[in-house]
């Protein structure tokens, strides 16, 4: 039930069958009219921009255009006024039978208020976090992990059907890397002084007890094996780190649908990269060249040689990319290729990649994969999280680094617990650097956000209480709460119910748009609103909840402050916080 989309279309329909055309007396191109909310409250319910963007082809001027449209609502039993404002906005407000006719579908549809089928069951897969699996997750993997997360249930919410992934990079050096530096805790375990870590090993605890189950199951047989030993090893640290990374999101709330490996692109001989690299030959896109010298100082590994390349030019990028290394191996560009058509062969429609903010270059080659190996069919979009900067009291804030190099993602949810980081990773947008203070997300104000709307929840179920102790109203035996919404006719409660209005409108905005940053700032100007309206209840007895001596009236308000409490609900849901019963 989204009452902008339900206006939008309103308005659209009375200009297509109105005498209002275009100045050559066509059809006018409504696709840029909106409705909005109004900047100010007291100027209306609703506002459209529809006289702004077509008066240029009505040829009148928006005021005068406006005073039209406004006569095109006469007789609308939903609209108690029209006015025109400012340079032409038109500014509906509502009639008090709409607001409680609403609130009563509200009501009805519970904790699926805001549930939107936009997204028409369209496969969308989401790919996010991707951390290689050489360690924890690091402090700079949450923002990410957050964002891909809620936008994947945004998405759900929204009628998408999404798949969760996690792109494992278990091939390559790092993996070398990986395997030595367990070797060498392995070493240890059996009793050998290690002393120092050698430099360019990995230097975390946190590979001490791979080294101690590796001799609790081969004892020291793997010693005797020589580099025979060295895939065996490659494989338990792989799995080793895999655990650990899904322990470390799962203390974020964060669980993936697949977990897709790399190196399954090389085997049976990289079959899987050759093919993918083989379709795009076929359709033009691989070809043999040189490429020039990038400006500025070369990378170590730039090669100055005839190169097989994808001629991804041609599909917006802004240069083409090689495909096979000097010494006849595939870049990782390459498996980067063959895995976006591994998706693509799995029937998804849309890809997105959340990524960090040190993969920006990533973007252009990403989408052009996308556009030659799906011949536009299918759509790519790539999410870039800017850093998380570590702050205590307004001071930059120095963790202990027990992964020995870096601070990792659980001593952060540690230090504040899972729904502050959820909610504080959401609470800017993405591509803009957010400053996580500590103290900031701990404190009980105002000034923290997951605070604030939790304790707007935990106030909802206060309520309720208090109707029990009152009145001796069980919120689970109550009457319909509905028969009494006409007895609401507090400004104040219409600011709640219009907060309440925009909650669909937010969800699907945010799922369009994948900005799931749009979830936490509605949440806390929800929480706004019912504080707001508590506030007042404490200056003038007449607005409170519950009143003794109107129990109809206090049915009427128990039933608002329950669709307030299913929307922070749902909210919180999608954001993976707690919704509170009571603060603890």
């Amino acid at each position: 039930m989204n009452i902008f989309n339900i206006f939008e279309q309103k308005i659209k329909q009375l200009l297509e069958t109105s005498d209002i055309k275009d100045s050559k007396g066509g059809f006018l191109d409504l696709s840029r009219v909106s409705v909005e909310t109004p900047r100010d409250s007291s100027h209306g319910d609703l506002a459209t921009n529809a006289a702004m963007v077509l008066s240029k082809a009505v040829g009148q001027n928006p005021r005068q255009l406006a005073n039209r449209i406004v006569e095109l609502f006469v007789g609308d039993r939903d609209i108690e006024s029209v006015n025109v404002a400012g340079p032409g906005f038109i500014n509906f407000k509502l009639t008090k039978d709409f607001w409680h006719a609403t609130l009563t579908i509200m009501l009805s549809e519970g904790l699926d208020y805001g549930r939107s089928q936009i997204g028409g069951a369209r496969r969308v897969n989401v790919e996010y976090v991707s951390a290689n699996p050489t360690g924890p997750v690091h402090v700079g993997h949450a923002r990410g992990a957050v964002v891909g997360d809620v936008l994947a249930n945004l998405l759900k919410f929204a009628g998408y059907s999404v798949t969760k992934e996690y792109y494992i990079n278990d091939a390559g050096g790092q993996i070398d890397v990986l395997t030595r530096s367990v070797l060498l805790r392995y070493r240890e375990a059996l009793g050998e002084t290690i002393g120092e870590i050698p430099l360019g090993l990995y230097p975390g605890d946190y590979l001490k007890p791979v080294g101690v189950e590796l001799v609790n199951e081969f004892g020291n047989k793997l010693l005797e094996m020589g580099d025979d030993a060295l895939p065996l090893i490659r494989e338990r640290a792989i799995d080793a780190m895999m655990q650990l990374i899904k322990n470390d999101l799962a203390a974020l709330n964060i669980h993936h649908d697949i977990y897709f490996s790399e190196r399954k692109l090389h085997e049976d001989g990289e079959k899987a990269i050759r093919t993918a690299i083989n379709d795009l030959t076929l359709n033009g896109f691989v070809y043999k060249g040189t490429l020039p010298p990038p400006k500025g100082q070369l990378p170590d590994d730039w090669e100055d040689r005839e190169q097989i390349l994808f001629r991804s030019t041609e599909v917006g990028d802004d240069q083409d990319r090689p495909l096979v290394k000097s010494d006849g191996t595939y870049t990782y560009f390459a498996a980067d290729v063959a895995y976006f058509k591994d998706k693509y062969n799995r029937g998804y429609e849309e890809m997105i990649y959340v990524l960090g903010a040190d993969h920006g270059g990533y973007v252009k080659r990403l989408e052009a994969v996308a556009k030659a190996v799906s011949g536009g069919k299918a759509h790519l979009t790539t999410l870039i999280c800017q850093l998380v900067n570590l702050y205590k009291d307004g001071e930059p804030f120095k963790m202990s680094k027990r992964a020995g190099n870096f601070v990792t993602l659980r001593d952060v949810v540690d230090e504040v617990g899972p729904d502050a980081v959820r909610f504080m990773m959401l609470y800017r947008k993405a591509d803009a650097s957010l400053d996580f203070d500590f103290a900031k997300v701990t404190e009980q104000s105002k000034d923290n956000p997951v605070f604030y709307v939790q304790y707007a929840c935990a106030r909802c179920h206060s309520i309720f209480r208090q109707a029990q102790e009152q009145l001796g109203i069980v919120e689970t035996r109550m009457p319909t709460l509905a028969d009494h919404f006409h007895l609401l006719v507090d400004e104040s409660e219409f600011a709640l119910m219009r907060k309440l209005l925009e909650y669909p409108r937010v969800i699907e905005l945010a799922a369009v748009h994948q900005e799931p940053h749009r979830l936490a700032f509605y949440l806390y100007e929800l929480a706004s609103s019912l504080h707001a309206h508590w506030n007042k209840g404490n200056d003038d007895p007449s607005l409170r909840f519950i009143r003794k001596d109107n129990r109809q009236l206090s049915y009427a308000r128990l039933g608002l402050v329950k669709v307030v409490t299913n929307v922070l609900k749902s909210g919180l849901a999608i954001i993976g916080a707690d919704a509170p019963v009571e603060m603890r």
